[in-house]
């Protein structure tokens, strides 16, 4: 029985030791460092970067003009037939430029900047989504540690309790039995703190993931758990989110560039002329020529008009308008949700805050008291910690479903940044 009290409280200083050197190894982060860590380092965002960049490089490959194309030929007969003035040597030198109509390059600038603008606020849609998921972590880091704090609680009191209780079977005031029961209870306890401390670990490495550090860094936070004191606006925070929401504006945009695709399609339908101009120099009998041409050259559309590409085009603007509207309605469905959701955890912790929890606090006091001079038992005592313990338990996880609440609101209505 004394081995088993020895390791509790060698596992309790273990615990405390191992905390305190996560605290020294870095200074915790508040929700807001976390957040531009996140945005400075993730490697999914970093990546997702290039998208941009590579748009950009579409737009200066849609400005550029075709090329002019050079041909240079030589024609070398035999001498023979040259000196006898039967063939002639030549050479010639040819430039073509095609001159494209229909306004083609402005049509495919237009669209690739539409296409530049989708991919910017695709980035600006997934480091809101990041936001989020850094925020979500950081309250579970935040409500792990709370758990794990209330479970070294409830350890040290029964600890203390055991203590008591060797004192009192030294003096025969308590029974053996009695002894070994608060001691199991305690040893219960212990495993509480060795799962919670698990779960605190876990919640620590997603957040480091997240910030774009390795899996298993020392990290800790800093700060209480979210809590607005104004009501949030429902009707205030859905008019934001249809005109902020960056997935909303981007899928506005490319509905943008789906019209600016129909117009480039429509435009390359339109023939391009090829005007050519030809330097011909010729040799032989004795004689030196100079000869020059100018070439002008044009297709006849009679079987290709670009008629699929333009059907294509026109379909695809119209299905990216059904698809901008039902992204509206999805974000609307979501605000809902996320708004009945907050609205639950709200009422939540204003009612254990005001109903139980002091309640519950009192009545593991005064059961502590009375066990300790007697006048209560062990399970009545150990009845009173478990709902002190579930009451907490339950608290902290409405506080933690309250400020995730807040984070996702703030998050559906567009905001990236906290």
């Amino acid at each position: 029985m004394r081995n088993s009290r020895t390791d509790a409280v060698v596992a309790a200083i273990a615990i405390a030791a191992w905390a305190a050197q996560v605290s020294a190894q870095t200074p915790p982060l508040t929700v807001q460092q976390a957040v531009s860590e996140a945005i400075d380092h993730n490697l999914s965002l970093i990546a997702e970067r290039y998208n941009v960049t590579v748009a950009q490089a579409a737009v200066v490959t849609a400005g550029l003009r075709p090329n002019p194309v050079v041909t240079v030929n030589a024609m070398l007969p035999d001498g023979d037939l040259v000196e006898s003035g039967i063939a002639t040597r030549e050479g010639v030198l040819r430039t073509d430029y095609v001159l494209e109509r229909g306004g083609k390059r402005e049509r495919r600038v237009e669209q690739a900047t539409l296409a530049k603008s989708v991919a910017e606020l695709q980035l600006l849609d997934t480091t809101r989504k990041l936001v989020l998921d850094v925020e979500t972590a950081f309250a579970d880091v935040q409500l792990a540690k709370l758990n794990l704090a209330l479970a070294r609680e409830n350890l040290a009191t029964f600890n203390n309790v055991v203590s008591i209780n060797v004192e009192r079977v030294r003096t025969g005031d308590l029974a053996q039995v009695e002894l070994a029961r608060s001691r199991l209870a305690a040893l219960q306890f212990q495993n509480d703190v060795e799962q919670q401390t698990v779960k605190l670990e876990i919640a620590r490495n997603r957040l480091a993931v997240l910030l774009g550090r390795k899996s298993g860094e020392a990290i800790d936070v800093a700060g209480e758990l979210r809590r607005d004191a104004a009501a949030v606006d429902h009707d205030a925070v859905k008019a934001r989110a249809l005109e902020q929401r960056p997935d909303l504006r981007a899928a506005r945009s490319d509905q943008a560039r789906s019209t600016a695709d129909l117009r480039l399609q429509l435009a390359n339908a339109k023939i391009d002329y090829t005007i050519s101009g030809e330097y011909h120099r010729e040799h032989g009998g004795g004689f030196d020529g100079n000869a020059y041409g100018v070439f002008f050259s044009a297709p006849l559309p009679i079987f290709n008009r670009n008629q699929g590409e333009v059907a294509r085009a026109d379909v695809q603007r119209t299905q990216l308008e059904a698809k901008t509207r039902a992204l509206e309605s999805d974000v609307v469905a979501d605000l809902d949700a996320a708004f009945a959701e907050y609205t639950s955890a709200r009422q939540i912790v204003e009612r254990i805050e005001r109903d139980m929890l002091a309640q519950a606090r009192d009545v593991r006091s005064t059961m502590e008291y009375s066990y300790r001079r007697g006048e209560a038992s062990l399970v009545e005592f150990l009845d009173a910690v478990r709902a002190f313990n579930d009451t907490t338990r339950s608290y902290n996880e409405a506080r933690a479903d309250y400020a995730r609440s807040l984070y996702t609101l703030d998050a559906l209505s567009g905001k990236v940044t906290p």
